[in-house]
């Protein structure tokens, strides 16, 4: 049975694909010996096409294969978290039992001295069985028997000369000694760089922090002293290639040091927590042997004295802080940050400050703050990322109310206002920077208006919900918002105003960008003062642009002014002529045509009248008090113009019937003309121009003595 194409096909495709898989391929022998078994250019093209094919069949097989593990990848990875937060628990644990069952040794030791005083023979036995090095984390002067008072001055003294600038700092008691040091490497808690390389000694009351001195071989410089009884260790996960790390907490400061290798590490961990255990029991027992004795209370025959005494001496309350939720707080934060579950890491923080809220403040109180408050820290610090205009700006306003919630939880609504509007600010930067700047200035405007005031709409809502409860963030909504607004307007004008566009064209897009500005009165908020007080500069100079181009137009006109009746040559140059004049208000245009395609009227005073109605439509367009006095002088200048001309020619004119044409057309600027114009300003603004029917009254001048040479202007 003959084989279909597509098989044979199939049968090559297989064929190609063992070929390029083997381990012998060269890559270089196959282009060759294909070359020379090609029979044309042909050949090559279907070679190449059955090869791209191969390849696109590869890609999609190994997207198939990466989506259907993609969900065992992160199923995976999360059983590795909660595995590691789970050993770093464990670890945890095992180092307190640890730190319990040294404690208890020591308590034993105690006792054991205890019972040397009281039996001399027992004591020895048990000295000669002990080992004085068995401990390391005794002082340098206790592991050595022989070792007094002076050995450990000594040791103490020795410190002093190592480090510069400590000695008064440091003073020389009795009672200090050194307990353990080395070498660590100090990073920076948020960027994780090396600062510097330090020699850290451990005493039994404080902890000194030492730099190197380059120059001077075994010598430091003095950096920092903390006391132990302020002070707070936190181990540090290991992140390659950051490791062998422990966080040293003194509020309100945190410092991060790298140890030598891991070993090294546990030392520094097990010997700090010992040598704080050992200071408080130590400042404990000094506290009871200062306490002077208390006197035994006489006797009483009275029955109730002993409940009274009782009731009016009030236990310490104790705070339990052993519930197995706030022993593993810390860690459970760390896991929620590093898990980005911010609602769970601010719940457990709510639940711990209700918990603690009607308790004292005691020293474990105090240390647990500490650890938390570095988490607060830490959380913040990742809330305010969220916000930050370098992350993404999709997703519109909303993406942003998780990390906007949860630092007001926490108390920084103020913060959380500042990132908030900032990051919007970024997001509608950007967007009118992305938008197309089309041929039409137009049909821009309108995507510039729609982006922009869809967004100051959708973040004035979406800050409304945020913010609900913080009145006081309204005001910085307010500054923000005239911010925005200006960016707005710099973009409206370079490309309406700076660009010389059209009066018309300008208009147009103002009354879009008003039009748009309304739709912010359905949240309360009123913009249009504010883009009236941005746009009232450029407004006044395209008006000002606009009213010198017509003035220079109509005095061109007004130089070749011959007088003579207008000629239309076709009725429907006629008729289009009325429906102008009847869009521009004169309604009784009909008076002034003639027979046939004849209107009594000069080229020059019908031009003036539409350009002057034309200005006058799209000036109203612009129209706001601001420019009220701007639109008046413009709209006097332009009339003023054409009143001189018709004035002078009037008085300058010999011929008759020339002379009754021009007072014609005079009649038609004043009786007609002006009233249209004075009417339509009343409508446009609302109130009369005096000055407009001033202009219109000086005409009667004219009329009562049209041969007084006396100008009407």
């Amino acid at each position: 049975m003959a084989l279909s194409l597509g098989e044979v096909a199939a049968a090559g495709g297989s064929r190609l694909r063992r070929q390029l898989e083997s381990g012998s391929f060269a890559a270089e022998e196959y282009v060759k010996v294909l070359s020379q078994q090609s029979d044309g250019d042909r050949d090559l093209q279907e070679h190449r096409q059955r090869i791209q094919a191969l390849s696109e069949e590869t890609a999609q097989s190994l997207k198939r294969n990466v989506y259907q593990n993609y969900r065992q990848f992160i199923e995976t990875a999360r059983e590795i978290s909660y595995l590691e937060s789970e050993m770093y628990q464990l670890s945890h644990i095992l180092t307190e039992q640890k730190g319990i069952m040294e404690a208890v040794t020591q308590a034993l030791l105690q006792q054991a001295s205890t019972t040397d005083r009281d039996d001399p023979a027992l004591g020895g036995a048990r000295r000669a069985a002990a080992d004085p090095h068995a401990n390391p984390f005794l002082p340098l002067s206790a592991k050595d028997p022989a070792a007094n008072e002076e050995g450990r001055q000594r040791t103490l003294t020795t410190l002093l000369e190592k480090v510069e600038g400590c000695r008064d700092l440091l003073p020389e008691s009795p009672g200090k000694y050194l307990v353990y040091n080395g070498d660590l490497v100090e990073y920076d808690a948020d960027h994780m760089v090396q600062i510097q390389r330090v020699h850290a000694f451990l005493m039994n009351d404080c902890l000194l922090v030492a730099a190197w001195l380059p120059n001077r071989r075994g010598t430091y410089r003095y950096d920092a002293l903390y006391p132990l009884d302020g002070l707070a260790v936190v181990n540090v996960k290991d992140n390659p290639p950051m490791k062998d790390m422990f966080k040293l907490l003194m509020f309100p400061e945190s410092r991060i040091f790298q140890a030598e290798n891991a070993k090294i590490k546990k030392e520094w961990l097990e010997v700090l927590e010992e040598t704080k255990r050992n200071r408080v029991l130590s400042e404990k027992q000094r506290l009871e042997q200062e306490a002077p004795p208390r006197a035994p209370p006489p006797e009483t025959t009275n029955p109730f004295e002993e409940d009274e005494e009782e009731e009016s001496t009030p236990e310490e309350e104790i705070v339990d802080l052993s519930l197995e939720w706030i022993q593993e707080l810390p860690e459970d934060l760390d896991v929620c940050i590093a898990q980005r579950d911010f609602e769970g890491a601010v719940d457990l923080l709510d639940k711990l400050n209700e918990y603690l809220g009607d308790k004292p403040v005691t020293q474990l109180v105090r240390e647990l703050r500490v650890k938390v408050d570095e988490r607060i820290r830490q959380l913040t610090d990742v809330l305010v990322f969220e916000l930050s205009p370098d992350r993404s700006l999709r997703g519109g306003p909303r993406a942003t109310r998780r990390a906007v919630s949860q630092l007001i939880r926490l108390g920084q609504s103020t913060k959380a206002c500042e990132l908030f509007l900032r990051n919007r600010e970024a997001a509608v930067h950007t967007a009118i920077r992305q938008l197309r700047i089309e041929g039409a200035t137009l049909l821009y405007i309108h995507k510039l208006c729609h982006v922009f005031f869809t967004s100051l709409l959708e973040t004035a809502r979406e800050f409304e919900t945020d913010f609900a409860g913080n009145s006081g963030c309204y005001s910085a909504f307010v500054v923000w918002a005239r911010s925005a607004m200006r960016m707005f307007v710099d973009a409206f004008s370079k490309q309406v105003f700076d660009s010389k566009e059209s009066l018309s064209t300008a208009a147009e897009c103002v009354k879009v960008a008003k039009e748009h500005c309304k739709q912010l009165s359905e949240i309360g908020l009123d913009l249009t003062f504010i883009i009236h007080a941005l746009l009232v500069k450029d407004i006044k100079g395209a008006l000002q642009s606009y009213k010198d181009i017509i003035i220079e137009a109509t005095k061109h006109r007004n130089s070749e002014e011959m007088w003579r009746r207008m000629n239309l040559m076709t009725p429907e140059a006629l008729g289009k002529l009325r429906e102008e004049m009847r869009s521009c208000g004169v309604t009784s245009f009909d008076q002034y045509t003639g027979d046939d395609c004849w209107v009594n009227l000069s080229y020059t005073v019908v031009a003036f009248t539409k350009q002057t109605m034309a200005f006058l439509e799209e000036a109203l367009k612009l129209y706001f008090p601001e420019l009220h006095m701007v639109l008046l002088e413009s709209l006097m200048e332009i009339i003023l113009v054409a009143v001189q001309h018709v004035d002078y020619s009037l008085r300058c004119e010999q011929d008759p019937e020339k002379k009754a044409f021009i007072r014609q057309n005079a009649s038609f600027i004043y009786e007609t003309v002006l009233p249209v114009v004075e009417k339509r300003f009343e409508e446009g603004v609302g109130k009369p121009a005096k000055q407009l029917q001033d202009l219109r009254n000086a005409s009667r001048l004219m009329r009562i003595n049209p041969e007084s040479t006396t100008s009407v202007v």
